[in-house]
C-alpha cells in the first residue's frame, strides 16, 4: 500500500517531527482515497498541535476523504502548485506518477510547516538555500522548462527540482534565501503581455495602502531582467535555522475542491465564517477577509480563487494569512465582472451592491460597510497610476493595465 510519513516542525523548533501516517490508495473502481493517523507518540506529546482546524484535528487519531484525488487539503496545500508538478513530471523520471511522488518529490521549501517522508523518522535537518546571485541561473532554467527544453545531465536535473515549490500559482518560481529571511522569487514569463513581476508588487504596495495586511516584496534586477521578491511569512529566522508557521488554503478552510460542484463553496462568506470558528481573532480577521474582497474587486483580481487565501499559524493559534498572489486583470467588459468566489447576494458579481449585501457575516454593519468600500474605492481610484509609476511600471504597461481600475461597473 502506498503511504508515507508525514513530518512537523512544531510552534518555535526548527526540526521536525513525525506527526503520523499517510495512505493513499486507488479501489478497483478509480476512487482514490487517502487515510491519515496521528501516531500515538505525537498525540502524547504535551506540545502537539493539529495539522489543520478544520479536517485533521487532534481530536481522533483517524481520517479517511475521496476528495481532491484522495488527499487531504492541508496535505496538498504542502505538495507542489502546478508549476512544481510541472517541474517533476518532467524531470522526476518516473513513468507514472501518483499524488504520493508529488509529495515526497517536491523539496523542502515547501509552505507551512509540513513534509513527508519513507522513513518513519524525519530526514536530518539541510540547511541550504538558494541565494540572490543564483537568480540569473535559476531564471535561465525556468525558461528552458517553459521552452519544453530537455535537461542537459543529472545535475542540472537535480537543479531543476529546486524549482519546484509548492508556494502558489502556475508562475516559474523558487525560493531564496536573502536580507537574512527567506523570500519567493517569480520570474516574468517570455509571453507575458506586461511587466507581471513589476505589476504585482504595485498591486501589493497599492492593497497595503488600502489598509490590507499583505507579504512584503520588493523587485531585484537579475540579467537584465525584472524578478518579484515576495517575503515568506510562514518562515521566521531563528537560532539554528528558520520556524515554520503551519498554512492552509482556504480550499482546506472550506473543504471543497476545485470540481463543479466543488466550486458551489467557493464564497467570501463562508469563509468569512469559518475564520470566525477557528482564528484567534476572529473579528479582525472577518474585516481583512471583507477587505481583500473589496480591492480584488476594484483591481478587478480574478485569480482569487481558494488557494490563493490561506489561514496560518506562527505559534498555537491560526489567524488569516497575509495578503498575496495579487494581480489585476484588465477585462474587456465594462459592465460586469466577476471574483472566482461569491461575494455577495448576487454571487460572484464584482460590485460595490453586491459586496456590501452580506456584510453583517463580516461583523461589520451597513454604515461601516459602506466607508470601508468608499475609502478603497477612492484610494484605488487616485493612486494606482501613482503607485504602479513608482514601482517602475512603464507607461505603456500601465495604460494596458488602466482598465482594470475601479471599472464603470463597479457602481452599477
Amino acid at each position: 500500500m502506498p503511504e508515507a510519513y508525514v513530518y512537523i516542525t512544531l510552534p518555535g523548533a526548527v526540526a521536525a517531527v513525525t506527526a503520523g501516517r499517510f495512505e493513499h490508495t486507488v479501489s478497483r473502481n478509480g476512487v482514490a482515497v487517502g487515510r491519515f493517523v496521528y501516531g500515538r507518540r505525537y498525540r502524547e506529546r504535551q506540545d502537539a498541535v493539529e495539522i489543520d482546524p478544520v479536517e485533521l484535528r487532534l481530536g481522533r487519531a483517524g481520517f479517511e476523504t475521496v476528495r481532491l484525488n484522495g488527499v487531504f487539503g492541508a496535505l496538498r496545500d504542502a505538495g507542489p502548485d502546478y508549476w512544481g508538478r510541472r517541474v517533476i513530471e518532467k524531470h522526476a523520471g518516473l513513468a507514472r506518477l501518483g499524488e504520493l511522488d508529488y509529495l515526497l518529490y517536491a523539496p523542502d521549501d515547501r509552505a507551512g510547516a509540513l513534509g513527508f517522508g519513507l522513513g518513519v523518522d524525519p530526514p536530518a535537518l539541510v540547511r541550504a538555500f538558494n541565494r540572490t546571485w543564483d537568480l540569473e541561473k535559476l531564471q535561465s532554467l525556468a525558461d528552458a522548462l517553459l521552452a519544453d527544453e530537455p535537461p542537459q545531465d543529472a545535475a542540472q536535473v537535480e537543479e531543476l527540482l529546486l524549482l519546484g515549490t509548492s508556494m502558489g500559482g502556475a508562475r516559474p518560481k523558487v525560493v531564496v534565501e536573502h536580507e537574512d529571511a527567506l523570500w519567493l522569487a517569480k520570474f516574468n514569463r517570455p509571453d507575458d503581455r506586461w511587466n507581471m513581476a513589476r505589476v504585482e508588487h504595485a498591486t501589493l504596495e497599492l492593497a497595503r495602502r488600502c489598509g490590507l495586511q499583505v507579504a512584503v516584496s520588493q523587485i531585484a534586477a537579475v540579467g537584465g531582467r525584472d524578478v518579484l521578491l515576495v517575503k515568506r511569512f510562514d518562515r521566521e529566522r531563528v537560532e539554528g535555522g528558520y520556524s515554520r508557521a503551519r498554512m492552509v488554503s482556504a480550499l482546506t478552510l472550506l473543504e471543497t475542491d476545485e470540481t463543479p460542484d466543488g466550486r458551489a463553496r467557493w464564497s467570501y462568506i463562508l469563509l468569512a465564517e469559518t475564520l470566525r470558528r477557528i482564528s484567534e481573532r476572529p473579528r479582525e480577521d472577518a474585516h481583512e477577509l471583507f477587505r481583500r474582497m473589496t480591492f480584488n474587486a476594484l483591481v478587478s483580481n480574478i485569480d482569487d480563487h481558494p488557494r490563493n487565501h490561506a489561514a496560518f499559524a506562527p505559534a498555537l493559534g491560526w489567524r488569516l494569512s497575509p495578503a498575496y498572489d495579487l494581480t489585476p486583470t484588465p477585462a474587456v467588459a465594462e459592465e460586469r465582472r466577476d471574483l472566482a468566489m461569491a461575494c455577495g447576494r448576487q454571487g460572484r458579481l464584482a460590485n460595490a451592491a453586491n459586496l456590501l449585501s452580506e456584510c453583517r457575516r463580516f461583523l461589520l454593519t451597513p454604515e461601516e460597510a459602506s466607508a470601508i468600500v468608499d475609502e478603497m474605492e477612492r484610494i484605488v481610484g487616485q493612486e494606482w497610476y501613482a503607485v504602479a509609476r513608482g514601482c517602475g511600471i512603464s507607461e505603456g504597461d500601465c495604460e494596458t493595465i488602466r482598465r482594470a481600475y475601479v471599472y464603470p461597473g463597479f457602481r452599477h
